[in-house]
């Protein structure tokens, strides 16, 4: 028991806010996580933006609580700074337990992000029994119909959700014989493609599309392992094919919704005192916006816009406003925990107010991916892709886009229509904003590229998941 509340951060992979219940979709995919926000002391905000569009950057924007520039990591390297305090070193230093599970390879020792955590779960294959021990394998395993791919050795068709939950269960239960807080922070990867949802899921979506479960689980490995092909292609999938992938990906988030409800539930249960909860993505995911898939190259509002919500944070729900990214509840969760905040590029929801979110894409592997998809097809339209690093100003009705190559003003939701010229005030207004950004919290930490240190695990991992891995 202590006075300070414990914080449970839970991150969703490729989650998209208007694929969720809380977003307004008509399909109920979050059910537990709106409840949670509709429960006495929870709050969702609906216009969240993310850091980055995908794993390494956001997720370096969420442990250090600073923007993607800023800190350099999947922007222009592979890791965060030594010089650059994580959010658990933080929370330790104010005297936190901290720990933290990950099944992502962008998330893990390689580049820095595993710093000042007490424990450290770098999910694989390798570390699975170690890590989450044989018992909690073979609970899978009886489980692997309800919670799995079914009996398959195929591991495209398994995620780690179920041991990953199995094993914060364990460690919140083990809260009840401690007295420090605890930071534990969660990285849920289901989401993330190949979406192969266990067909109990499958099952509730897939009406819609006229198409057998098996026929839809091909749709869907076929994505994964063809997605630079289909992007080069300009996504080339009939009305059916799009139902099945929606269907799929829905099943997924409700797959992951079912493990956040349950572990809500054990943690209320539990005599650990106060515990603060925060749910939100990582990013979010492409389904044929600017002819892309997954997530990578622009900052439209699908890769950009996730879901957050907070349960037991008096501030959050005293905030007056929507607009809010990471790095804000991250700085207030520091300050009331009575950790430092120098250096920290979030606001304090509790004196503080946000006008505009930033969210950038860097140069590197937007180049990396261009390069490989004029490779496939040397006709594909790449002029639409800046390959510098692209930064977003977003507002609640406007998003101001900068790169080496120029900049564009839309009004929202339309981002393919610049409209500079008749909102001529706005887009002189929002590049002011943007400029003095540039020169002030969007400087890098230091000059120098920081290199990952990746394993060849971690290497096959990663291109397991798609990423193109030199």
């Amino acid at each position: 028991m202590t006075e300070r509340p414990n914080i449970v951060w839970i991150t969703l992979e490729s989650t998209r806010a208007d694929h969720t219940t809380m977003g307004g979709y008509d399909r109920e995919t979050t059910p537990n996580v709106q409840r949670i926000a509709d429960s006495e002391g929870g709050r969702y905000f609906s216009q969240c933006y993310s850091h980055g569009i995908w794993t390494l950057a956001s997720s370096a924007s969420i442990l250090t609580a600073t923007y993607p520039s800023h800190h350099g990591a999947g922007m222009t390297g592979d890791a965060i700074p030594s010089v650059l305090p994580t959010v658990a070193e933080r929370f330790k230093k104010a005297g936190y337990d901290t720990a933290c599970i990950s099944p992502n390879s962008h998330l893990s020792s390689a580049t820095g992000l595993d710093r000042g955590f007490d424990e450290f779960v770098w999910l694989s294959k390798s570390t699975l029994r170690e890590s989450v021990g044989l018992k909690t394998i073979l609970s899978y395993v009886r489980n692997i119909r309800t919670h799995g791919g079914g009996l398959t050795l195929d591991t495209r068709k398994h995620g780690t959700d179920y041991m990953l939950n199995e094993l914060a269960t364990r460690w919140l239960e083990d809260r009840q014989t401690k007295s420090d807080p605890m930071f534990l922070y969660l990285h849920y990867g289901g989401p993330h493609h190949p979406y192969f949802p266990p067909k109990r899921y499958l099952k509730q979506f897939a009406t819609e599309t006229g198409l057998s479960i098996d026929e839809i689980e091909a749709i869907g490995l076929d994505h994964h392992e063809n997605l630079y092909e289909h992007m080069a292609a300009s996504s080339p999938f009939t009305a059916e094919e799009w139902e099945a992938l929606r269907a799929l990906y829905d099943g997924e988030i409700a797959h992951a919704d079912e493990f956040v409800g349950e572990l809500f539930e054990t943690v209320q249960s539990l005599d650990i005192g106060h515990t603060i909860f925060v749910i939100t993505a990582d990013h979010g995911e492409l389904f044929g916006e600017s002819g892309l898939l997954a997530h990578q190259l622009v900052t439209n509002e699908a890769v950009s816009h996730v879901p957050l919500v907070t349960h037991g944070l008096d501030s959050a729900l005293a905030y007056e406003g929507e607009l809010v990214q990471h790095a804000d509840v991250m700085t207030t969760l520091l300050a009331m925990a009575g950790a430092p905040t120098e250096g920290t590029q979030g606001i304090d929801l509790r004196t503080d107010h946000r006008d505009f979110a930033v969210v950038q894409r860097g140069a590197d592997r937007c180049r990396q991916n261009v390069e490989k998809l004029l490779e496939l097809n040397p006709e594909f339209d790449a002029s639409k892709f800046p390959d510098s690093t692209l930064t977003a100003l977003f507002t609640p009705e406007f998003k101001y886009e900068h790169s080496d190559d120029g900049t564009e003003l839309f009004r929202l939701p339309d981002e393919s229509s610049d409209v500079s010229d008749e909102y001529p005030v706005v887009a002189s207004d929002l590049h002011e904003t943007l400029v003095e950004w540039f020169e002030t919290e969007g400087k890098p930490v230091t000059d120098q590229r920081q290199k990952g240190r990746f394993t060849d695990e971690m290497r096959d991992q990663l291109a397991d998941l798609g990423y193109l891995v030199d």
